[in-house]
């Protein structure tokens, strides 16, 4: 997949183009749908399939002070996208020239000029240009005009549920630790990545060592607790097993910042650090809570060791 990190990027010739336009924050199972229909349609009519979204969440620069957390990072974002088989992605820097712009303007300039559009695709609550004054009904007035058409993909709902796929709903679910429940709603397993960095090295002496990740990671980690999931390893590509504990280890009071941690279950000798790796949860166990001791520490760790074999070879 091509990434444009502006209209200029784009080759005069590249088009035509069906483009879907979003902010496709999680990539989730919404997401999905709508890169599904974009791509039928381009495969149809030989054109293009292109994905339009923003650097960051309109928000940020329009009302700060209401601007949610990213389900995943920008880069994150582009590989989810790229995983999906679009011939390219334009990435917008949302920033206040881009916010001053007017629909009228980023339809002509962007979209009609840069991509050669044929068909956009958009969701019914789709707002763009100054003022949010770009509607999916402008655009089918503006259509004829240019020469494309527009197609409005519904929303999607999960088999019993009337709340419909959205990346503030996610954040709920991993906010609540309900990773199962959201890896339904993205289309895919919650799953953070970053780099194995030196901690404390407690759980080597426990007799349970941990790959602890670095504070930058790629995704909205989920609540506190203790979660079954899975470490791959992208240094040696081996997916491993693991227990997977989020918070500040209370029961020792020590550690500042939340952090990712996960035991490799069946490994006591792996050296980890210094890989890239991501971390995926499969199921929430427990919640974090601070024992009385080390050995009542030590008898929960070798119980959610075993639950998470549990839960894994269910999952398997």
């Amino acid at each position: 997949m091509i990434v444009f990190r502006h209209p200029d990027e784009v080759p005069d010739d590249f088009g035509p183009s069906v483009v879907a336009i979003g902010k496709f924050d999680g990539v989730h199972a919404g997401h999905r749908a709508v890169i599904r229909r974009l791509k039928e349609r381009a495969a149809a009519s030989g054109a293009r399939a292109v994905a339009v979204t923003f650097d960051r969440n309109p928000l940020a620069v329009l009302r700060p002070d209401r601007c949610p957390e990213n389900v995943v990072t920008v880069e994150r974002k582009l590989e989810l996208l790229g995983e999906l088989a679009l011939d390219a992605t334009l990435v917008l820097t949302f920033d206040e020239q881009l916010a001053a712009r007017s629909a009228e303007e980023f339809v002509a300039d962007i979209l009609v000029g840069a991509l050669q559009v044929s068909t956009v695709l958009v969701g019914e609550d789709f707002r763009f240009g100054h003022g949010g004054a770009g509607t999916p009904g402008l655009l089918r007035e503006l259509g004829p005009r240019h020469g494309f058409t527009v197609e409005i993909v519904p929303d999607v709902y999960l088999e019993g549920s009337e709340r419909r796929v959205s990346s503030t709903w996610i954040r709920e679910l991993l906010m609540e630790g309900d990773v199962a429940r959201a890896a339904e709603v993205l289309g895919r397993l919650v799953d953070v990545r970053g780099e194995v960095v030196h901690g404390l090295k407690r759980g080597r002496a426990l007799g349970f060592p941990t790959a602890n990740l670095s504070a930058i990671v790629d995704s909205f980690v989920p609540a506190d607790g203790v979660y079954a999931g899975w470490l791959v390893d992208h240094d040696t590509g081996i997916r491993h097993p693991a227990a997977i504990s989020v918070g500040t280890n209370p029961t020792f009071d020590d550690v500042l910042e939340r952090q990712v941690e996960a035991h490799v279950i069946g490994e006591s000798s792996l050296d980890l650090y210094g890989h890239d790796v991501t971390v995926e949860f499969v199921q929430r166990l427990r919640g974090m809570v601070a024992f009385e001791g080390i050995e009542k520490l030590k008898d929960q760790m070798k119980a959610d060791v075993r639950d998470a074999e549990r839960v894994l070879g269910a999952s398997a």
